[in-house]
């Protein structure tokens, strides 16, 4: 192949044969020490017979593929811009053991199953994990002098890197899965991933973390406040217990006002990146970037079929869509499920290892370390995104100006009707996407996003040190974050349906959880309030009082309002009497 590409000549060849003969040496170093060919043009070569699909001719006669399963698939890797071996796995018409033991072949390399096999443990460098993930390789076994690698993508660029690592030392490299190299890579790395998860912002960004709730300067305050409340109560009860109703009152106002302001702006505002079906059907499948999709789940096994089934209907290159199922590790129904359904290769089940807490932001980000996309979202079990939703991101991101750090999918859902509860739903998203989010947008107010149907910049995600796993909230936390580093967050034209709560009790878990994450978000991010006044300005500051505290605010004072009242109803006492002025 070398002299075919016209980069050596036969003559040469013959003298790296004979030289490797003599040495022992690979070909590759031979003709490379010689500086005969570049390294990058020997693994461009090296690899060139496998992109072109010569790797599915080899499978045929094996027998592990038909005919016309290969011509469709190499209908489809031109069309999608992707390895043959890809869009294989995609499809589902191999099995991924079956494909890297005949690329193993087809390379020349040996092919190493690391369960049978393990890699030697001392070989390991815990400085090294975020490469063995990034660049799919790990350090295997030594073989004399040399470091014997076990790769599952050996891209040129790969190789490259994984040498460029090495420089200092020999090294040779075999053929495993992607299956098995990152079970190893849980398997060693899993307390490094695992306290990243945990970790990575309250060690990098303390004062942005909801690890401790208080902070001494709120714990003072707060004390102060009450002492001083409690003192007033104590010397002036009806003044003080006056001026605490006429306090909330004004709240109550202001707070409806401000919602009022909010609707009107957005009704004159939008904040849609509006994508058109021509401009989604001029993309170009070989244009478009690898996606991640996070599906974090618990003990859901009975869904799991539901989002495999809208994934796969996505119009997008399905071996250029990358799912990550998260599983704790003890949820045995869902991991045994998923082995029932014999996922595509596009599949891959993530197991978070047992860690507090044990929340949903912590498993994505234990997913981050694996995921290899240019774009992330993050689906629910239950959820149905239209088709196009990925391409209209893709469009929207192009769009957009580069402060845009995330675009969120319009949410909806699919049961509205069933129920007065499941009505109410169906109402408040309307009011979210259709006015409180562009004025907040317009306002420039922090945007607290919605938890599921976010689409991310891969790489500001990362800089920003993702999700806080201390927050059940997560994902309004990241957007208000997002905002003060001066990031934008758009709406596309998309609808993401899922399923809402139809049972009273589930509703009211629900509505406590997001309260106590918009609490805690409150909690953080006003700990340095005047930093916060200085990034926002008064408007955006203001508004994230009441939007972000007077959601809080009102949900708390609301059942003694209500209690208060329904009490006089019933007994029509005089007692409340010298609370309210005449």
């Amino acid at each position: 192949m070398l002299v075919d590409e016209g980069l050596i000549s036969e003559e040469q060849l013959a003298r790296a044969l004979a030289e490797q003969k003599r040495t022992g040496q690979r070909l590759g170093d031979v003709l490379r020490q010689w500086n005969w060919v570049k390294p990058e043009e020997f693994y461009a070569v090296l690899l060139d017979s496998f992109r072109r699909g010569k790797i599915g001719e080899l499978l045929v006669r094996k027998g592990l593929l038909t005919r016309e399963q290969l011509d469709e698939a190499l209908k489809l890797q031109r069309r999608w811009g992707t390895r043959i071996g890809d869009v294989l796995l995609a499809k589902g018409w191999v099995r991924p053991f079956d494909l890297y033991q005949v690329m193993a072949e087809h390379l020349g390399r040996p092919f190493i199953n690391l369960m049978d096999e393990p890699v030697d443990d001392t070989l390991w460098d815990p400085g090294l994990l975020d490469c063995y993930a990034e660049y799919q390789f790990i350090p295997w076994r030594r073989q004399g002098d040399r470091v014997i690698l076990a790769v599952s993508d050996p891209e040129p660029a790969n190789l490259l890197m994984i040498e460029h690592i090495y420089k200092d030392v020999p090294t040779d490299f075999v053929i495993t899965s992607k299956l098995d190299l990152h079970w190893s890579l849980q398997a060693h790395g899993r307390d490094y991933f695992k306290h990243r998860a945990v970790n990575k912002l309250r060690e990098r960004q303390a004062e942005l973390s909801a690890s401790q709730v208080f902070t001494t300067p709120q714990l003072v305050t707060l004390y102060l406040f009450a002492t001083a409340l409690l003192a007033a109560l104590v010397r002036w009860p009806v003044p003080t217990l006056m001026a605490i109703n006429m306090a909330l009152a004004l709240f109550l106002l202001l707070n409806f006002g401000m919602r009022v302001i909010f609707a009107w702006v957005g009704s004159h505002e939008s904040i849609d990146v509006k994508v058109t079906d021509e401009e989604v059907a001029a993309l170009e499948d070989e244009d478009l970037p690898t996606y991640t999709i996070l599906v974090p789940m618990y003990k859901e096994p009975e869904v799991l079929p539901i989002i495999a089934q809208s994934i796969r209907e996505m119009d997008y290159p399905l071996s250029k869509i990358d799912v990550k199922l998260v599983l704790e590790e003890d949820d045995i129904e869902t991991f045994e499920e998923a082995k029932r359904l014999g996922l595509e290769g596009i599949f891959e089940i993530i197991r978070v290892p047992p860690s507090l807490p044990k929340t949903k932001p912590k498993a994505c980000n234990y997913a981050l370390n694996f995921s290899r996309g240019e774009l992330l979202t993050i689906y629910d079990a239950e959820d149905k995104p239209e088709p196009d939703q990925l391409k209209k991101v893709v469009v929207a991101f192009r769009k957009a100006s580069s402060e845009t750090a995330v675009i969120q999918a319009r949410l909806n859902y699919f049961n509205g009707p069933e129920n007065w509860l499941t009505k109410q739903f169906t109402i408040e998203y309307s009011l979210w996407f259709d006015f409180y989010l562009p004025a907040l947008d317009a306002l420039r107010i922090p945007i607290p996003l919605g938890g599921t149907s976010n689409h991310f910049r891969m790489k500001v995600l990362k800089e920003v040190d993702a999700w806080d796993p201390y927050n059940v909230t997560e994902d309004a936390d990241l957007g208000v974050r997002l905002t003060q580093l001066n990031y934008r967050v758009g709406v596309v034209n998309s609808t993401t349906f899922e399923e809402a709560n139809s049972n009273l009790h589930n509703w009211i878990r629900q509505r406590s959880r997001w309260l106590k994450g918009y609490m805690q978000t409150y909690l953080v991010h006003m700990r340095r309030p005047l930093h916060m006044y200085r990034l926002l300005g008064h408007v955006g500051f203001w508004g994230f009082q009441f939007f972000i505290g007077g959601t809080i605010l009102s949900a708390l004072i609301a059942p003694f309002l209500h209690g208060m009242y329904l009490f006089w109803l019933f007994t029509m006492t005089h007692a409340f009497d010298p609370l309210f002025s005449p």
